[in-house]
């Protein structure tokens, strides 16, 4: 007997995590060539809104932990686009700064995300679908439980 809410085509959360991981999978070729994978893309969109973050900020604002993060930073500074510091404050703080190679990646990066939306058929998507979807996406994210941003 099948039980309705534990039917894969009836979850919520299939949908979700496929899409992300083709999403993401639609960012490689354009960001392989530049030598940086797509968690570090993430890093570098909040590096160049807003240069001078701690690491504890990024991992805030990208949902990761320190485990995850640290080594994706560590790589970012041996490729010299980002520079580490200990905060003078407070020695446990670390800021993330980006490096003059990490500012001029940003306009290497500038048509990436109207490229991502090239690869949606015009027929079946129009920019109306993508922002409302990006809207339900959000409220996802702004109204969960285990949601660190708030």
């Amino acid at each position: 007997m099948d039980i309705p809410q534990l039917l894969l085509k009836n979850q919520i959360c299939f949908p979700i995590y496929a899409s992300s991981r083709i999403i993401t999978q639609m960012y490689h070729p354009y960001l392989q060539p530049l030598g940086i994978t797509y968690p570090q893309y993430l890093v570098f969109l909040l590096l160049w809104e807003e240069d001078k973050r701690n690491v504890s900020d990024i991992g805030k604002c990208l949902l990761l932990e320190s485990n995850t993060l640290s080594p994706l930073l560590k790589r970012l500074e041996e490729k010299k686009f980002i520079e580490r510091k200990r905060i003078l404050d407070d020695e446990r703080q670390v800021e993330i700064s980006l490096t003059t190679l990490g500012k001029e990646l940003k306009e290497k990066c500038k048509n990436i995300p109207l490229k991502i939306i090239e690869n949606f058929n015009p027929k079946d998507f129009n920019m109306k679908d993508i922002e409302n979807l990006k809207l339900i996406l959000d409220k996802i994210l702004n109204n969960s439980k285990l949601n660190t941003i708030k």
